[in-house]
C-alpha cells in the first residue's frame, strides 16, 4: 500500500518538477527540498534504508556540487545549476547511493540523445552556447531507478 502511494508522489513531483526546469531552465527549492526528506522517509519506512538513503542524498548532491563548481573553474561560465545536484540528492535519498551512477548514466545518455535527434531536426549541430535543462533528464533517471528499486528490494 505505501509502495504505491511513494511512488505516485515522487512520479508526480519528478514530473512537475521536469516541466518547470524545461520552461525555467530551474529547479525550485519549494520541490526538491521536501522531496530529498521525502526519499530519505519512504527508504527508512519501506526498506530499513535509512543511511544508504541519507549516503545517497549526499553523495548525489556533493558530486553535482564538485562538478559544477570544476566545470565553471575550468571554463569560466555556468554548466549545471545547484537545482540539478539538490534533484540528484533527492534521487539519491530515493534510490540510494549505488543506483547514483546509474541515475547520471541514464539521465546523460537520454539528453544526449535528445539533444542529437534535436540538432538533426534543426539541421544544425549545438555550438555550446544555449542551455539546455537537464533536470528533466535526471528525473527520468530517477523514475527509471526507483522501479528498478522496488522491483528487486535488494538493489
Amino acid at each position: 500500500m505505501l509502495v504505491p502511494l511513494a511512488t505516485l508522489v515522487l512520479l508526480s513531483v519528478l514530473t512537475g518538477l521536469s516541466v518547470i526546469d524545461l520552461r525555467t531552465h530551474r529547479l525550485p527549492d519549494i520541490l526538491t527540498l521536501p522531496l530529498i526528506l521525502a526519499g530519505i522517509l519512504a527508504n527508512g519506512f519501506l526498506f530499513s534504508a535509512w543511511l544508504g538513503s541519507m549516503a545517497g542524498a549526499a553523495l548525489g548532491y556533493g558530486s553535482l556540487v564538485l562538478l559544477e563548481v570544476s566545470y565553471r573553474h575550468l571554463r569560466k561560465r555556468d554548466g549545471l545549476g545547484r537545482g540539478d545536484a539538490k534533484l540528484l540528492a533527492a534521487g539519491g535519498a530515493w534510490c540510494g547511493a549505488g543506483l547514483l551512477p546509474y541515475i547520471l548514466l541514464l539521465a546523460s545518455l537520454a539528453a544526449l540523445v535528445n539533444i542529437a535527434l534535436v540538432a538533426v531536426l534543426r539541421r544544425r549541430w549545438p555550438d555550446g552556447s544555449e542551455a539546455h535543462a537537464f533536470g528533466p533528464w535526471i528525473a527520468l533517471g530517477i523514475a527509471l531507478c526507483w522501479i528498478y528499486r522496488i522491483a528487486i528490494p535488494a538493489a
